[in-house]
């Protein structure tokens, strides 16, 4: 049986669509099997939470009077640095961006608490952000200085604007040296006291679609609460990694580049992330609709916790001095249950990534979808064709 997009929107738009989550499905084949589960679900939600470092906004400011030209100047938002290497009007505030002196920051011993992702939240929250800038005058931007207030409905423009996102995998992180480090895995204890991990599990969504048939350019997803889209592959993608028997990825692998509306999105969605001794970023809730357009789609969304393999990586002197040996390799169901067996010794494990928030991303977009105010898009080309050369 082979159904269209075209085929599965005409249901959705009459109200008839069915649609399950991707925890939900492994339960669906269980008891109905392959064939009759192709027969009657329509759409698998997937869904993820989790810091996103490589994220930030990108907003069109409007001009005061005098004009000003704050691109190419100095523009701090809430004491965040944002870059102005744009237009006169244009700035990206990326999620990790820090102030060089905030009080704030010393909450954290060596560490900081206030950045870009905060910024971002309060911006989606509706408070105002205040707004310094300097900059050298032209004949028609004589200005030099502004400062004021701007929140969300006052930009012209708020765009989410995020260049990797929704890892396909990724590190177990432990340490085994003889002191405590601080990184964007999170606190780490010497001699394997905890292992950290990142992700989402059988409800992420590129492990719902391992080897990008489904995903691409115009895909619309669940964004930050909103409606976004796949602009492309995500920096640093790398597909050609290690992979199980079901095409699952052992290794660090694909992600994605994502945009959308601001201005649609809640606070909710999107939340300042505070790691203790290295940085700030930017939790992001996103859900990917799975279409299921035949047995093959189908096969990729039984993916289970247990056949996710997740290599376990030292974050205390290995991966510091560019070395990504692997320890060992554990499963998510086995880091997810709270204790992992690495190197023979019991190891507590913890999260990043909220669970909890993932399956409340996948049910969320699973609504949207049967109510009919969420239709899928066919993608103007899909993850697994990009970077195919025609000559």
């Amino acid at each position: 049986m082979v159904k269209t997009i075209e085929e599965i929107n005409a249901k959705i738009k009459k109200g008839k669509a069915i649609v399950v989550t991707a925890e939900e499905i492994l339960e669906v084949v269980k008891e109905k099997g392959v064939k009759r589960t192709l027969q009657e679900v329509d759409v698998v939600t997937t869904g993820t939470f989790s810091p996103m470092c490589s994220s930030g906004v990108l907003l069109n400011l409007k001009q005061p009077s005098p004009r000003m030209k704050f691109g190419g100047g100095e523009v701090t938002l809430n004491g965040v640095p944002a870059y102005s290497g744009l237009a006169a009007a244009d700035i990206y505030l990326g999620a990790t961006a820090l102030p060089e002196d905030d009080p704030r920051n010393k909450v954290y011993p060596g560490g900081f608490k206030y950045g870009g992702g905060h910024v971002i939240e309060e911006l989606v929250a509706g408070k105002d952000i205040k707004v310094e800038a300097y900059a050298y005058g032209t004949y028609c931007y004589p200005r030099t200085e502004f400062t004021g207030f701007i929140n969300l409905q006052s930009l012209n423009n708020a765009i989410l604007l995020n260049p990797r996102n929704a890892y396909q995998n990724y590190n177990v992180a432990v340490n085994l040296s003889s002191k405590v480090v601080y990184t964007y895995m999170g606190v780490l204890l010497p001699k394997l006291g905890n292992a950290n991990y990142a992700t989402a599990g059988q409800l992420s969504p590129l492990f719902n679609d391992p080897y990008y048939k489904i995903i691409g350019i115009g895909t619309r997803i669940f964004l930050g609460g909103g409606i976004g889209y796949v602009m492309w592959h995500g920096t640093q993608h790398q597909p050609k990694v290690p992979r199980t028997d079901r095409g699952v990825p052992t290794r660090p692998a694909g992600t994605i580049a994502l945009i959308g509306n601001l201005k649609q999105m809640n606070s909710y969605w999107l939340r300042g992330v505070s790691l203790r001794g290295y940085g700030v970023s930017l939790a992001v809730g996103i859900g990917i609709p799975i279409p299921l357009l035949n047995e093959e789609i189908l096969s990729y969304t039984l993916v289970s916790n247990e056949d996710i393999i997740m290599p376990v990586v030292d974050y205390g002197e290995a991966y510091p001095q560019g070395k990504d040996e692997v320890l060992e390799e554990v499963t998510y169901a086995e880091v997810q249950s709270g204790e992992v067996e690495i190197g023979g010794k019991k190891v507590p494990t913890g999260t990043l990534s909220s669970y909890a928030r993932a399956r409340e991303v996948a049910e969320t977009l699973k609504q949207w979808i049967k109510s009919g105010k969420f239709t899928l898009t066919q993608p103007a080309v899909t993850l697994d064709k990009l970077g195919v050369r025609y000559d």
